[in-house]
């Protein structure tokens, strides 16, 4: 190592360790779609055998056109049409810089960054392209998201993520003038089955009827627990007529058949109020205020009903 500096042979040995041990896949293109480099790693991440290419001898396409690569990468992308899409558009566009993520088939989720190379004169000679596994990172968020929006016990949204929900769809609903409505679910002397069979009971009660509610539920239905045995059910673009007709067929259905519980067979039953966002509501919190009124007149009226408020 001379006193100007590193040597040119350092300088291309350490490039050359950087490259062969990144934790990215590293893959050059130049200007004219020919495969200047590729590491071990982007082989690796994408799954991609030198066999089945008919590559060179050290396993490398380095010389090559791209094409072939992207025809196997391509394949193992979840949405194919717009991975290209997008790669055409980089290509024909240098001035692009690009950051994504990307679904694969396999489950996998590969973070890609791209960017151009240009010349002592700025002219383009070709594009990198990184590309990592963050499906571990991902899978991680999606945890953490989940902890933060359904509740452990039944697995339903819980309080503060229904609350999310609503607002969105109180707004959607003012926007488009669609209906919205919404049902609140009290389980029917639930006190005396928690002091007569224990708590442990109770919750799997709890945990049996939010899991036949669901299945009765549309995908677009959300189904939460927003207190000790009360569930909320929203239900976009559904008119009260809808709504009330959907709660009446969950209590039927839920109480005709004893489900088993902890060794027990019990008839569940519950109490629902259900109503429809109104055009002078100011806030969801009126919509449900008018849903817990209704379902405090199902309980004083015998409970296992279902009562409206227009």
């Amino acid at each position: 190592m001379s006193g100007n500096g590193p040597s040119s042979d350092f300088q291309s040995r350490l490039i050359k360790a950087i490259y062969d041990t990144s934790p990215d896949g590293i893959l050059v293109v130049d200007a004219q779609g020919m495969v200047v480099a590729h590491n071990r790693q982007f082989l690796q991440l994408w799954h991609i055998v030198p066999s089945q290419l008919h590559m060179k001898a050290d396993g490398t396409a380095i010389g090559e056109s791209d094409a072939p690569l992207l025809a196997e990468v391509v394949a193992r992308v979840q949405n194919p049409a717009a991975f290209l899409e997008r790669v055409r558009e980089l290509y024909d566009n240098p001035q692009l810089d690009d950051h994504c993520e990307i679904e694969l088939k396999d489950a996998r989720t590969l973070e890609r960054h791209s960017t151009v190379l240009r010349g002592e004169h700025d002219e383009y000679l070709g594009r990198v392209w990184f590309f990592r596994d963050i499906t571990i990172q991902k899978n991680h968020e999606a945890a953490l998201i989940q902890l933060a929006r359904h509740d452990p016990l039944t697995g339903t949204a819980n309080r503060r993520y229904f609350f999310e929900r609503a607002e969105q769809e109180f707004m959607r609903s003012r926007r488009y003038q669609t209906p919205l409505s919404i049902a609140l679910i009290d389980v029917d002397h639930f006190k005396h089955i928690n002091d007569q069979f224990g708590h442990a009971t109770g919750d799997e009660v709890l945990k049996l009827l939010s899991g036949k509610i669901t299945a009765l539920l549309r995908e677009s239905d959300l189904l939460a627990r927003i207190g000790g045995e009360e569930f909320a059910i929203l239900m976009p673009s559904t008119g009260l007529a809808g709504a009330a007709l959907m709660a009446e067929r969950l209590r039927v259905t839920i109480a005709e058949e004893a489900s088993p519980v902890a060794g027990l067979m019990l008839h569940l039953r519950f109490s629902a109020g259900v109503t429809q966002l109104k055009a002078q509501d100011q806030s969801i919190e009126d919509c449900l205020r008018r849903a817990d009124e209704a379902m405090y007149k199902a309980k004083q009226a015998g409970r296992d009903r279902v009562e409206a408020c227009a």
